[in-house]
């Protein structure tokens, strides 16, 4: 038993130090100029005009959320639906369940108006 838990902290211990590797080594590799023009905000190559801090509204925020909440929830529902003719009544009801759960969600938004662009 104690030779599985090895295998788990010997995986971990890489997978911790496989990224702080490659961050350090490309800390140490890259080029180090630094100038002023460097230092310059510009936007899609172009020196931008008056102010570049700009307040988007929050429902471009709400919408972008809205879409990822149902991106991962086809995710999610792939593999059931793979699954469909396999499953018990245990898992039909959990899938059905999952799907209302989401449903409410989205009347939720719905009647606060987050789906209305204005």
């Amino acid at each position: 038993m104690l030779n599985q838990f090895g295998f788990i902290g010997i995986h971990a211990l890489v997978a911790i130090f496989v990224p702080v590797l490659g961050t350090l080594a490309a800390w140490f590799l890259r080029p180090k100029k630094p100038y002023p023009l460097k230092k310059t905000t510009y936007e899609c190559g172009m020196e931008t005009i008056g102010d570049t801090w700009v307040q988007f509204k929050a429902q471009y925020y709400l919408f972008a959320l809205i879409f990822v909440l149902f991106d991962v929830e086809a995710v999610f529902l792939f593999p059931w639906a793979v699954a469909y003719d396999r499953l018990t009544l245990f898992g039909l009801v959990e899938g059905l369940l999952f799907m209302l759960i989401l449903l409410g969600g989205l009347i939720y938004a719905w009647k606060r108006g987050a789906l209305e662009w204005q």
